[in-house]
């Protein structure tokens, strides 16, 4: 993770640790295991990324990719908050993938820092 920066947020009882970079940084389902890891051994209890930093591939849903990654980290119990606009995305089958999984809060997918820490209260 060169050039990338954690930042730590308190979100309710939760540590969270928004991840700062330019660059994508999941392209794979093993990109998002190894920085799940990364970030739990460093003791956050859920991750904050932005949508420039997951591959554009993980929001086409006929790749498969998001289901995959958001399993992993149900599986592992890591709460996981992306940040962008989504409102972009023509899909009407990403849109309701977005507000189905929404709904369990497991994943989040919010719009900014500040809907995150409101919808998590």
């Amino acid at each position: 993770m060169n050039d990338t920066q954690i930042l730590t947020h308190q979100i309710q009882h939760l540590k969270y640790g928004e991840v700062i970079a330019d660059t994508i940084l999941i392209k794979n389902v093993d990109d998002g295991l190894n920085l799940m890891g990364d970030l739990y051994y460093q003791g956050f209890d859920g991750i904050i990324l932005h949508e420039k930093n997951i591959t554009p591939a993980f929001f086409d849903l006929k790749t498969k990719l998001a289901g995959e990654i958001l399993q992993k980290f149900t599986n592992y119990r890591m709460k996981l908050i992306v940040l962008g606009d989504f409102s972009k995305y023509a899909s009407k089958s990403l849109r309701d993938f977005i507000f189905e999984t929404n709904k369990a809060k497991q994943i989040l997918f919010l719009s900014s820092l500040e809907e995150a820490v409101q919808s998590t209260q």
